[in-house]
């Protein structure tokens, strides 16, 4: 059996590693100092910075939960469903301490609503998202921190 190829799901390629300690790549903007995820297209989005140049940075791997939910639905396109029938999954917002940002992800799988708090610490994990014949295609995806992992 051949090993499957792992690439970025849908658009997502350049949004992270996938190296031991995986990490969401960011920018920073070099006139004021703002965070950024997704990459930036255009200007800072700091509406008080005419800034343009950005610092590619690595983000903060660790957060804390700020919302959550559950997608009981099947997302839109371009959303493609792993399975022949939609499973429910969690979905966190979560906040980067070091960089104010709040980032938005899937939670792993067999985590529910009942397993999350607000203030909940939380680490980012590479995940397969679905698979085609030849190819796992990846996505990030926030894991509860459990008591006396190191965080």
């Amino acid at each position: 059996m051949t090993a499957k190829t792992q690439a970025p799901a849908l658009g997502s390629d350049g949004w992270f590693t996938t190296d031991p300690e995986p990490a969401l790549l960011g920018q920073r903007c070099t006139t004021c100092g703002t965070y950024v995820f997704p990459k930036a297209s255009y200007g800072c989005p700091n509406p008080a910075c005419l800034g343009t140049d950005f610092d590619e940075v690595r983000l903060s791997r660790f957060g804390t939960v700020w919302s959550y939910t559950d997608a009981c639905y099947q997302p839109p396109a371009p959303y493609v469903t792993p399975t022949a029938e939609h499973e429910p999954f969690c979905i966190a917002a979560v906040e980067l301490a070091d960089e104010g940002l709040v980032i938005m992800g899937q939670v792993v799988a067999g985590v529910t609503v009942a397993d999350l708090t607000v203030g909940q610490r939380m680490e980012l994990v590479i995940d397969v998202l679905f698979s085609d014949d030849d190819t796992d295609h990846l996505v990030w995806k926030w894991k509860p921190v459990t008591e006396g992992e190191v965080a």
